[in-house]
Formats: structure tokens, C-alpha cells, sequence
């Protein structure tokens, strides 16, 4: 491999279109100045689309845990109950963030690799008539599970009067989301995924419903409080020092994503999904989640007679391919491919190209090409 040469290819931080980094790379300006104005009042409108909303999507200047403490401690007060869906790592998170603000927490505890079911949340909600609000991850990046969330969302109406909060840090932008029709109540998620940016931004929207419950919540916040973002939001503002470039690099982003339309981003992310589960199969690998349950923007893979990290060792230095490991229990045990974003079916090409190369280095006969031919024979079933 060449020394500067990298494939990054994991659940974020992800690639980034080189017409974004020339964007960032603009020249500084005046965070108070009309620039600014006339940059935000183009986002803002444009950011709307991407979580299928109406309202406001507030810009903050932080990481998608940021965004999920945001959605914590706006909505919910202390010694009030909530039910949080934990499919994974970035469930858990949620409960961590609610212990912090000594918030009466109910865990939903699901198996890794598999979603949330709309029966047992309703069971769930049942036994616990005083839920204020229920957490639920979109996408949970440590597994590749993609939650029902549609159908969940139904459910916490039906039986409950509790907000339904979304993590949709590693899907929005690469996923179908309709958070006004689907009646999702606040919606978060981070620059670093599917939205084609380095991290430090966080996007947060909130439906009428939520936004009655944060105005009257007395509970104590300031940087996070989306009351002041939302105010200066309609005043084309911030209410604190904006990451400026990577507003200018957001905007380009948003450009690329009508050039390609939404439709066509979505169908272009299942089609590399596709592409990739099929081509594991095709090796006889096993898969960690069920087609049904799987992820558009990223894959595990939970092999049983080859060790994960031999593979990714193998795959980096020989072709600076970047895979990403398992977390907690799952280290050691799984690895995970992302393909969302500035990403293409060639690259998913390319990746199981590298694959079927490192697997025969560390051991596992494959014959070569298998996982390239299912994958490119699933491409062109798909491009019609």
C-alpha cells in the first residue's frame, strides 16, 4: 500500500466527498456576520428533508453523544420514569445518560444482533403506565441491527402518552426516515455518518408535542437547552460559537444529497447492503443479524472459524483497508463493515475484493472472486 493511502471503512467516522473538504477548506468568516446568515438560512431548509420533518433541526456544535444528552435532559426531569430499547452499545449509552440525571430508568433489554419487538415494547408499556418517554436506536451501529422504528413509534402512541425519542446517529442520511408520519418525537443524529462530515456537529428536531414538553421542563440546562437554539435558529443564529467550516462543508453536503435525491441515496445504501450480505453468504460466513433486521449502513460479520482480528489486521497493513472490531462482549468476535455515505457499490466491490485476499492470508480458504461475483450479480439484479 502507499503510505497515504486509506480505505476507511467502518461505521463512522466515515469518507468524505472531496468537493466537502474543499468547501471546509474555504475561508474563514464572521460567525456573528451576514455570511453566516444567509449560510444558515440555507441549511436549516435543506436539513428538513433528511429527517422527513417540518419543524426545526437545531445545529449544535458537538458529538452525537452530545445530541443524545440533548434529548435526555430537555425532556424528561429527574425521578420521572422512562423505558430505554437497548439493542446495543449505543442503547446502553442512553441508560448511562439517564442514570446521570438520576431519571427512574426501565431497560427494554434485547439479545445483540437482533431489533426491538413492537409486542414486547407494548407488554413493556403496560406494566409501566407512568413511562414520560421511551429511547430507541435506529440504527445500532455495534450490532448493524436496524430497529423497526416506525412500528415501535405506533406502539408508544397506542399504549402510552410518552415521547418517542430517536438516536439516528449511523442512519439518518442513509436511511428512509419520516418523522413527522411516523410520529417520532425528537430525532437526533451526528455529522460523522451518513451526513458526508467530520465529527462535531449534532442535529436534533423535535415535534410539537416534544417541543410543549421541553418548554415547560423546568429542569436546569444551558448549553444543551434547545430552547436557545431553536430561538436563534429563527433568527438565521446561533446561540454559541458555530464550527463554521464544517457548516460550509454541511452545506455542500446537503448540495450533493439533491443532486442525488433522496430516493436514489436510500436505494443506493440497500443496495450495497445487499451487495455485501450476499457476498458473506456466498463464503459461507455467517452474518450477525437477520436480513430482516440488517442495516443499510453497516454490516456484521460474526465468522466461526477464523479470528475477526487476524482479518482485520491482515486487510490494513497489506491495503490500508480499515475495518471496525466488535465492542464489549461481541470484541474479538465480530467485525463490521460501513458503507454509508460517500460511498458506492464499487467501493463495496473493492472492500470484498480485499476481504477474500486477507482471508486466504490468515488461513480460511475461499475460493476467490465468490464474494465479488455474488456481490456484483446482486448489483446488477438490482440496477435493473
Amino acid at each position: 500500500m502507499q503510505p497515504d493511502q486509506h480505505l476507511l471503512r467502518i461505521p463512522g467516522p466515515t469518507p468524505i466527498p472531496p468537493s466537502v473538504e474543499r468547501a471546509m477548506a474555504q475561508p474563514m468568516i464572521g460567525h456573528r456576520g451576514q455570511e453566516m446568515k444567509e449560510l444558515l438560512k440555507i441549511v436549516k431548509e435543506k436539513l428538513k428533508p433528511i429527517f422527513g420533518t417540518k419543524e426545526d433541526v437545531l445545529i449544535y456544535t458537538a458529538s452525537g453523544t452530545a445530541a443524545l444528552e440533548t434529548a435526555v435532559v430537555n425532556t424528561v426531569q429527574p425521578e420521572e420514569e422512562v423505558l430505554v430499547i437497548v439493542t446495543g452499545a449505543f442503547g446502553e449509552r442512553f441508560t448511562k445518560i439517564c442514570d446521570e440525571y438520576h431519571i427512574e430508568t426501565h431497560k427494554y433489554l434485547v439479545p445483540w444482533g437482533e431489533a426491538a419487538d413492537p409486542k414486547q415494547l407494548a407488554s413493556l408499556l403496560q406494566q409501566h403506565p407512568n413511562i414520560k418517554a421511551v429511547f430507541a436506536t435506529f440504527c445500532e451501529t455495534s450490532t448493524a441491527v436496524l430497529n423497526p422504528i416506525k412500528q415501535l413509534a405506533e406502539v408508544v402512541h397506542n399504549e402510552s402518552e410518552a415521547l418517542f425519542i430517536v438516536d439516528g446517529v449511523s442512519c439518518i442520511g442513509g436511511t428512509e426516515t419520516k418523522m413527522d408520519e411516523w410520529g417520532l418525537d425528537v430525532v437526533v443524529t451526528g455529522s460523522q455518518k451518513a451526513m458526508m462530515l467530520p465529527a462535531g456537529l449534532a442535529f436534533i428536531a423535535a415535534s410539537k408535542r416534544a417541543w410543549d414538553v421541553i418548554e415547560k421542563n423546568p429542569h436546569a440546562r444551558f448549553y444543551l437547552d434547545m430552547r436557545r437554539y431553536r430561538l436563534k435558529l429563527q433568527e438565521d443564529s446561533t446561540p454559541f460559537t458555530p464550527a463554521v467550516s464544517l457548516l460550509q462543508g454541511l452545506k455542500q453536503a446537503l448540495t450533493l444529497v439533491e443532486e442525488e435525491g433522496l430516493e436514489n441515496i436510500f436505494y443506493r445504501h440497500e443496495m450495497m447492503k445487499n451487495m455485501t450480505r450476499e457476498a458473506f453468504k456466498a463464503l459461507s460466513i455467517p452474518l450477525l443479524t437477520s436480513d430482516k433486521n440488517a442495516s443499510p449502513t453497516v454490516t456484521a460479520v460474526k465468522p466461526g472459524d477464523f479470528a475477526p482480528e487476524d482479518l482485520r489486521k491482515i486487510v490494513k497493513s497489506d491495503f490500508g483497508l480499515t475495518l471496525a472490531g466488535g465492542q464489549q462482549h461481541l470484541k474479538g468476535q465480530i467485525f463490521r463493515i460501513g458503507h454509508m455515505g460517500y460511498c458506492s457499490p464499487a467501493d463495496v466491490l473493492q472492500v470484498i475484493s480485499i476481504i477474500e485476499i486477507g482471508l486466504q492470508h490468515i488461513g480460511k480458504h475461499v475460493e476467490l472472486g465468490t464474494g465479488v461475483q455474488a456481490a456484483q450479480a446482486t448489483y446488477l439484479k438490482m440496477k435493473g
